[in-house]
């Protein structure tokens, strides 16, 4: 999606305070008064007995940390029901389910997240708690319009619809479209589709803008939507987002699979189905999905999906050229930018900075505001030695999407570059991780690989281990091995490094940061030749993989000549 902010906003925009009475209103009320919720009580769609889990949970869905902590193979079950139509549970900034974002709020929220942003030595004084208070408020403030969806879509969501489709969210402002959703089901409260489009719409939105505060509205507008329609294909297919974007992939993978069994060709699910056997380190299943996915629903999102489980085995060519397939064929500035971006991010992992720019400026051309692509402008730059364009691209970046890994990466930034106040400034950038985290745990997502990744190099060292270790325990794939070995080795355990780094190099993946981290490594547990031959390889791969990283490597084969 490359929303647009618009200036047709309903008129309840700017009466919040009638808009939330009557939004309350509505969840209160309930469906008992008629057969649209007759039979649904429970909450529960109709499914296969064999299926091992419900289909809706109660509105006080358990953190992600609380219910994956057991073995890596350990069912999980939810149970509850969505009897009550209250609304959806608090969140550090939307309490209200019918907050509806207006444009005009839009310098609000870049001024509060800038501010967050500066905030300089302050935030070494504020607890962590408070960081989050402060991040949540930025994240909140406003809208942003950025981001792009996988799926393509047609035009904007009508007010007076009966029946709503996902498809229509692709296209458009989607903080109008949230809007227009919210206006239509005050009138129409048992439009089921309706409730799944909405739940959808806030996946997106959190996604979008990095704001995880969106989850908890949309786990409550999903099971409205079940309440009235049990096992409607819209809600279940949003059930699956949902779960992946909360990283509980084994449970994306138990709504995918379920409504590939009413509907096979459910191009939503047979995506939702490839993610989630991706992030679960089933590669080879991820990769038997993807020629099934394009058997049956060939398209842009499926492309992007089948090109990426082949670089993950180390076939950039395929990628590449399926990657190339999937942008002649977009047609939606969404789409193009999406795919685009894609290609830029495949071209910087091979150390192909030209291309990457390249790439990045077509995503750029079709939607100038799309962040990943901004991002990857930014990264480039600064791999080719033009800090200063480098670090200004990421600021702009972090103020609209202050995500952890471009908080890192310009935290990383200002330490290379060494400038007076540059070290206080990436201390400000790596505060801003830790609150993230905390805002992101709090709306129920999983964050241990965020907080290790971030911790190992700029925090806790022994938060960075507890959280690999945590995440190891949930699912084997090459960035969980790498994260724990990384982990690891900055807690002085070399030797039970070694085997996870080697883990996360043997798909072949090209990432230059995984065979830096099995270098350095080889280099700690006595095995020079190998640990210089990675650290080279890397520096070869891509030469500019971390501002900090790849100066690491060159000082390290540097110092064992």
């Amino acid at each position: 999606m490359a929303p647009r902010e618009t200036d047709d906003n309903p008129t309840e925009a700017d009466q919040p305070a009638a808009a939330q009475r009557e939004w309350e209103r509505l969840w209160k009320e309930g469906d008992d008064d008629g057969p649209a919720g007759a039979g649904a009580e429970s909450g529960q769609p109709a499914k296969a007995d064999a299926e091992p889990e419900t289909d809706t949970e109660p509105e006080d869905e358990r953190d992600a940390d609380a219910d994956t902590s057991g073995t890596p193979d350990a069912d999980t079950e939810t149970s509850g029901t969505a009897d009550d139509d209250s609304p959806p549970p608090s969140t550090p900034a939307h309490s209200n389910a019918d907050e509806v974002v207006t444009p005009h709020l839009d310098d609000e929220r870049i001024a509060a997240v800038r501010r967050v942003a500066a905030a300089g030595r302050r935030w070494r004084n504020l607890q962590l708690a408070g960081c989050a208070a402060l991040l949540a408020v930025a994240m909140t403030a406003g809208a942003i319009a950025v981001g792009a969806a996988k799926d393509s879509g047609a035009a904007g969501v009508a007010v007076g619809s009966s029946a709503v489709s996902p498809e229509l969210l692709a296209s458009g402002s989607l903080d109008a479209n949230i809007a227009s959703l919210q206006a239509h089901l005050r009138t129409q409260p048992k439009d089921f589709d309706g409730w799944a489009t909405l739940g959808l719409a806030y996946v997106e939105q959190a996604r979008t803008k990095g704001d995880p505060s969106r989850y908890p509205q949309a786990q409550a507008a999903f099971q409205r939507s079940l309440k009235i329609s049990p096992a409607n294909e819209n809600a279940l297919e949003g059930r699956a987002a949902l779960a992946a974007a909360r990283h509980e992939f084994k449970e994306a993978l138990t709504y995918a699979d379920q409504v590939l069994k009413e509907n096979p060709y459910s191009e939503r699910a047979l995506c939702s189905r490839i993610d989630a056997l991706v992030e679960l380190g089933r590669y080879a299943d991820a990769s038997k999905a993807a020629d099934l996915a394009d058997a049956r629903k060939p398209g842009v999102p499926v492309f992007t999906r089948y090109a990426y489980v082949h670089e993950l085995r180390g076939d950039v060519s395929t990628a590449r050229k399926v990657l190339e397939q999937a942008l002649a064929a977009a047609t939606s500035p969404g789409d193009i930018s999406y795919v685009a971006g894609t290609l830029g991010q495949l071209a910087w992992n091979q150390g192909d900075y030209k291309t990457a720019l390249n790439d990045y400026g077509r995503a750029l051309a079709a939607d100038e505001n799309y962040l990943p692509a901004l991002e990857g402008r930014a990264r480039t730059q600064a791999a080719l030695g033009d800090r200063a364009a480098a670090i200004k691209g990421m600021e702009l970046v972090v103020s609209r999407y202050p995500l952890p890994q471009p908080l890192v990466e310009l935290g990383e930034l200002y330490e290379s570059r060494g400038a007076e106040g540059d070290k206080a400034k990436a201390e400000d950038q790596y505060a801003l991780v830790d609150a993230w985290i905390a805002l992101a745990r709090a709306n129920g997502v999983n964050a241990d690989l965020d907080t290790a990744l971030a911790a190992a190099d700029h925090g806790d060292v022994k938060s960075a281990l507890k959280a690999a270790r945590a995440e190891w325990a949930r699912r084997h794939t090459v960035h969980t091995a790498d994260a724990l070995a990384w982990a690891l080795h900055v807690n002085g355990r070399d030797k039970e490094a070694l085997p996870y780094a080697r883990q996360a190099t043997a798909t072949n993946y090209h990432n230059a940061s995984f065979i830096y981290h099995l270098g350095t490594i080889e280099l700690a547990t006595g095995h020079k030749a190998d640990g210089r031959a990675h650290l080279a390889k890397a520096l070869k791969l891509n030469p500019g993989f971390s501002p900090l990283g790849a100066a690491k490597a060159r000082k390290a084969l540097e110092a064992t000549k």
